[in-house]
């Protein structure tokens, strides 16, 4: 190892003994080191955290989007059918606002039962989905 100090056997000697101790890790040192890690293993798990928590959002997200427009779908069909529907019976009652308050009718008692059993139809079902889907 080359000394800057020169070739004299007592300078040769310090110049090492002064390396050597700045190459030493001092408890200080070593615990410095041991709080960078921690704090650089923190920052990483709270990155991931967030990553994850990102991911089951997207993924939660993008399940009821595509189901949302299935059920828009499916509700223009459902309109137009009813229109038709109405239209028909109207048709055969003589008069085409019969059609409409029939199909009315209907409506209304199928949103009474909707509500009486709301909970154990839809709530209940898209709570477990919503879940599921979070806990994937």
């Amino acid at each position: 190892m080359y000394c800057p100090l020169g070739d004299n056997l007592k300078e040769i000697l310090h110049c090492n003994v002064t390396l050597h101790r700045n190459n030493m890790e001092t408890p200080a040192n070593l615990i410095e080191s041991l709080f960078e890690k921690v704090e650089t293993f923190s920052i990483t798990t709270y990155e991931l955290s967030k990553l994850k928590a990102l991911e089951t959002a997207t993924v939660i997200l993008t399940s009821l989007v595509s189901r949302l427009a299935v059920i828009v779908m499916i509700s223009i069909f459902a309109l137009v059918l009813n229109i038709g529907i109405a239209l028909y019976l109207g048709e055969l009652l003589g008069k085409n606002y019969y059609g409409f308050f029939i199909v009315a009718a209907f409506y209304l008692i199928a949103g009474i039962v909707l509500h009486l059993f709301l909970h154990k139809w839809i709530r209940k079902p898209l709570s477990e989905l919503i879940i599921t889907q979070a806990l994937q």
